[in-house]
């Protein structure tokens, strides 16, 4: 039996078996449906993209995989350069994982690790944000703030290792005004917070926050696992303001093998280089830099480059706010639009109960959750299968 994520599999209803997926389009057997999360948020290319297709049968037919332990190969090499050229700033040493939670906890390990190495064992806290999601393993948990996914970590009380504010710039100077020696790095995921609820905040707050990390010492970490590749209508927040480590996931591979990269600066990287073993990073998953995914990976960034996809993310957006003027409706308490991502926000979670369904028979995959309505498209998505899911969403209130 297959247990699912995020579900009470007693009382769950059947999942929709996918039989086929091609461009922006999910397929069972019977009905064909338009993709309106990009499995959670992924597949930027579309299903079947024959460039990274291609790319994944031509480094089967040399090898699927082997360890970076003692051992290497050039498509991870290849994506680790060309990771270094592409990000800004110097954030040019990749540290290969096969998720984003796994990869937010080697961001973790590193903020952590990087002043037990020199000697500072007084910085063990984390600054994160209230309604934060980082991941499912056991310390992103910790750092996240969303007991609707987290609650098991009652078990345990609160943690006396992370402080969670507001997305304010005065909660942010009261913070490191009262932990600033303590703190090891601010965590958060730029502009947008996803599980938790689609919430957007303003760029002045992680300006502040860079500022304030460069006074007091303090690592700037985020988490654009979600955002990255440009889910906020920017290529990757970084390029807005720069952190000491950036988590990159899920639309990494274009959605088609699970992989992540902890990308760290030259400061970071040199608090572990050094002529003491016990100053190294003890992490290495098994499938880091997995060949198939770093040759997908190099693929999903050929086509972003070339194919102009920061126009295509603008032009979405600009569909979307033009879609969604002027709708409202008395159990929605907002609508929030930003470059990729629309949210509909309901004071109920009831009154979306059934969407799920109804719009599977109108040709569209979506999955609620909570309060909140939202889609994240493939980029590859044409204007009329756009205005399909918005008119979906529109229409449930219309009913």
């Amino acid at each position: 039996m297959i247990w699912y994520p995020y579900e009470q599999l007693k009382t769950m209803k059947a999942p929709y078996e996918i039989v086929d997926a091609n461009g922006v389009y999910l397929y069972t057997k019977d009905q064909k449906m338009i993709d309106s999360v990009s499995s959670w948020w992924s597949v930027i290319h579309g299903y079947k993209h024959p460039v990274i297709n291609q790319a994944i049968i031509s480094q089967v037919e040399k090898f699927s995989h082997v360890m970076l332990g003692g051992l290497t190969h050039e498509p991870a090499r290849k994506l680790s350069e060309k990771l270094a050229s592409w990000l800004p700033g110097d954030l040019d040493y990749c540290f290969f994982s096969d998720s984003g939670s796994v990869a937010v906890e080697v961001a973790l390990k590193m903020a952590l690790q990087y002043y037990m190495n020199r000697g500072d064992e007084k910085r063990t806290m984390i600054l994160a944000l209230e309604h934060a999601y980082h991941g499912d393993t056991f310390k992103t948990m910790e750092a996240g703030d969303d007991e609707d996914y987290h609650f098991v970590l009652k078990a345990y009380g609160a943690s006396p290792y992370v402080v969670h504010i507001p997305t304010e710039i005065t909660a942010l100077e009261e913070a490191f005004e009262k932990y600033h020696d303590r703190l090891n790095c601010v965590l958060v995921e730029p502009l947008l917070q996803g599980a938790g609820g689609m919430r957007m905040y303003d760029v002045s707050f992680l300006k502040k926050a860079r500022e304030l990390c460069d006074q007091y010492g303090v690592l700037l970490v985020f988490d654009e696992v979600a955002t990255g590749f440009g889910r906020t209508g920017n290529r990757f927040v970084a390029d807005l303001v720069l952190p000491d480590i950036l988590v990159l996931g899920k639309a990494l591979t274009g959605g088609y093998i699970g992989h992540a990269a902890t990308v760290a600066n030259r400061k970071v990287f040199e608090g572990f280089y050094d002529d003491v073993p016990e100053h190294a990073l003890m992490h290495g998953p098994t499938f880091m830099g997995n060949a198939l995914a770093c040759s997908a990976a190099l693929a999903s960034i050929e086509l972003f480059e070339t194919q102009n996809y920061m126009e295509k993310i603008k032009r979405i957006e600009a569909v979307t706010r033009r879609e969604m003027k002027g709708f409202t409706d008395p159990r929605i308490r907002e609508v929030r639009i930003m470059g990729g991502c629309v949210c509909v926000e309901v004071y109920d979670p009831a009154v979306l109960k059934g969407y799920q369904e109804y719009a599977y028979k109108r040709g569209v995959f979506s999955r609620p959750f909570l309060n909140y309505l939202y889609a994240m498209v493939p980029y590859v998505i044409q204007e009329d299968e756009l205005v399909q899911v918005l008119q979906c969403m529109k229409d449930w209130f219309a009913r």
